[in-house]
């Protein structure tokens, strides 16, 4: 069955029409999510979502932690600290220089693989390992809510709609791509891999460095050079400074918006040797 077909078919079985020009609402109550989820699917079906990206966004379900975050103005990030390193050490639990240590010690112990991202990218190493261990302790936790489920349900909450549809659509992709299945986890707004991308930065961003023919984020030298891609693409100056009040600080927050996570990665970089 030719692949268009087959996803119309799925589209009306789910009480879906592929009209290229609707709209999902977004929803503030938990028990509006499958009405969500129906015009969203419209929506990846008239962008070309194919058969698993359409049984995934069929399967996905409502995102209690995601929702519970969104939900609790006191879990957002509207605390300001002026150390860098008290939020270092809040967001590691560790101390700062404890953090950094381990920022140094991973930088040494793959001093080929960051020199060559730097030489193609422009980045820093002890930029691209401080947001590896600020995002994921280096890989050693990659989150433990469905990416699907999470990217779906932080798109369908008014405060964040529509500014995260495109990410929700862009997880389907990923299913179609078989880059994740359904059930893939991470962070709870639907982050992935080693560096904690969003779907529509992945797709954006998302290179094949290790030279395997496909980008992976749970590949660590792909999501790193991946990092360094969209620093680039986003106007970072090689062999420029990237302390606080630089062009290149500025670019850290196509990263993340959070003043305090910008400070903290100049901070952490800035003391690597």
């Amino acid at each position: 069955m030719p692949r268009r077909l087959s996803t119309y078919i799925l589209a009306l079985s789910l009480g879906l029409t592929a009209t290229a020009g609707s709209a999902a609402s977004c929803i503030t109550s938990q028990g509006q999510f499958g009405a969500y989820k129906q015009g969203l699917g419209q929506q990846a079906s008239a962008q070309g979502v194919g058969q698993r990206g359409m049984q995934a966004l069929q399967s996905a379900q409502l995102s209690g932690i995601t929702w519970r975050f969104e939900s609790n103005p006191s879990s957002q990030s509207g605390v300001s600290y002026g150390d860098p390193a008290e939020f270092l050490a809040k967001r590691s639990g560790s101390s700062a220089q404890a953090f950094i240590n381990s920022v140094q010690n991973r930088v040494a112990r793959n001093a080929n693989l960051f020199a060559s991202i730097e030489r193609s990218y422009g980045v820093p190493g002890s930029v691209l390992a401080t947001i590896w261990g600020l995002e994921t302790s280096f890989g050693g936790y990659l989150g433990g809510t469905s990416i699907v489920d999470g990217a779906v349900t932080l798109a369908s909450y008014c405060r964040r709609h529509p500014r995260f549809e495109d990410d929700a659509i862009a997880a389907l992709q990923l299913v179609d791509r078989g880059v994740i299945t359904s059930g893939t986890q991470g962070g709870p707004s639907g982050e992935l891999g080693h560096m904690q991308f969003l779907a529509g930065n992945w797709m954006r961003y998302g290179v094949d460095a290790n030279g395997d023919g496909r980008a992976d984020p749970y590949n660590a030298t792909d999501a790193l050079a991946s990092a360094a891609n969209m620093l680039r693409q986003n106007g970072w100056q090689p062999g420029q400074p990237f302390g606080q009040g630089t062009r290149n600080f500025s670019v850290l927050s196509a990263w993340n918006d959070s003043g305090n996570y910008q400070r903290a990665i100049a901070y952490a970089s800035e003391r690597v040797n």
